[in-house]
C-alpha cells in the first residue's frame, strides 16, 4: 500500500531554506538540543561514529562532539551546507550498519512515511546502536488550527488544511516497534510560549520554515478580514490575563536500539518459577491483603 503525500516536501525544504537565510527562530531547537545531551550523558557507553538526520541546523550535530558524546558525526543537511550530505530524510543515502548512534531533531514531523523513515535510520544503524529523535507532536499549534478553522468557518463558509498533523504519542512507541527497533521509548515535553499576538507567532513560524506545506493546502493566501478573525478570535479564547497569547508546541521524545543479542528480553509465557499468588502470601483465588493506613 502506498502511503499518501500529506507535504510538499519540496516546498517545505524551500521555506526551511529562505527561514535559515534570513534568520531561523531556534528557541525549540537549542531547548532539544539540551534535552539531547541530556538524555545521552545517561546512556554509560560512547559512540563513535553518528549520524544527524535532517536537524534544521548544525545545533546537534556540534553538540555531540562538543561535549563528548560522538567522536565523529556524519550530518544528513536538509538543505545545501558545507561539510554535510545534502538529502532527504525518506531517502537516506547510506549503506547499513555504518553508525553506532543516529539523531534527529525537529525533523522527522515532516515526512511522508514516518514508519518508513525510522526503517531506513534503524538499517544504518549498527547492531545495538542507538537512535534518538524528537519530533513536534499531536497537540503543537492546536490553538492556531482551532483559531483559523473557527474563523474560515465563519467568514469564508468552509475551512481548508492550514495547520500540519502531528504524530500522536499513543502511536510513537509502536511506530518504533514496527520499524525493527528494541526497548522502545517514547514521551513528550509540552511547552508553552508566550506572545504578543496570534500575528507574532506567525512571524516566528515562518522564521522556523514552519509555514503551511501541506499538499492539500488551499493555494489562494488566506483573505485579510480571516486572517483578522483569526486572530481575533485566537485573543478570546487562548489569552492569559495580561492579554497575551498562549502557543502551544509538544516535543515527542523516541528512543530505541537496533537489536542485540547482549539486550534483556522478555521472558517467554509459562516460563515464571513461582506463582502470583506465593509471591503475594495468599490461596490462590484470594485477595491481596490491604496495606493499612
Amino acid at each position: 500500500m502506498s502511503t499518501p503525500d500529506v507535504f510538499d516536501r519540496s516546498l517545505a525544504r524551500q521555506r526551511l531554506s529562505r527561514a535559515l537565510k534570513v534568520g531561523y527562530a531556534d528557541f525549540l531547537l537549542v531547548r532539544t538540543v539540551e534535552d539531547l545531551q541530556e538524555r545521552l550523558s545517561t546512556v554509560l557507553r560512547s559512540f563513535a561514529v553518528a549520524l544527524d538526520v535532517g536537524t534544521p541546523t548544525p545545533a546537534a550535530a556540534k553538540a555531540l562532539l562538543q561535549n563528548g558524546l560522538a567522536e565523529k558525526v556524519v550530518r544528513l543537511s536538509p538543505t545545501p551546507e558545507a561539510g554535510s550530505v545534502w538529502g532527504d530524510e525518506e531517502r537516506l543515502p547510506f549503506s547499513g550498519e555504518q553508525f553506532d548512534l543516529a539523531v534527529s531533531l525537529l525533523a522527522l514531523q515532516g515526512v511522508n512515511d514516518l514508519p518508513g523513515a525510522l526503517i531506513q535510520i534503524r538499517r544504518a544503524l549498527k547492531a545495538d546502536g542507538l537512535f534518538m529523535g524528537a519530533l513536534l507532536g499531536g497537540s503543537t499549534l492546536t490553538e492556531l488550527r482551532q483559531a483559523l478553522t473557527q474563523a474560515e468557518a465563519e467568514m469564508e463558509g468552509g475551512v481548508s488544511p492550514r495547520v500540519a498533523p502531528f504524530a500522536d504519542l499513543r502511536d510513537i512507541g509502536g511506530l518504533l516497534q514496527r520499524a525493527g527497533f528494541a526497548l522502545p521509548v517514547a514521551d513528550s515535553d509540552v511547552i508553552r510560549v508566550r506572545y504578543a499576538n496570534a500575528f507574532a507567532l506567525m512571524r516566528d513560524l515562518r522564521a522556523m520554515g514552519l509555514t503551511n506545506a501541506l499538499n492539500d493546502r488551499r493555494r489562494t493566501p488566506l483573505k485579510r478580514g480571516t486572517l483578522m478573525r483569526a486572530a481575533q478570535v485566537y485573543a478570546e479564547r487562548f489569552a492569559d490575563p495580561d492579554g497575551r497569547i498562549s502557543a502551544t508546541f509538544e516535543i515527542v521524545w523516541l528512543s530505541g536500539w537496533t537489536p542485540h543479542e547482549s539486550q534483556q528480553k522478555p521472558l517467554r509465557p509459562g516460563s515464571a518459577k513461582m506463582r502470583l499468588a506465593d509471591a503475594l502470601g495468599v490461596k490462590e483465588g484470594e485477595p491481596a491483603p490491604q496495606k493499612k493506613e
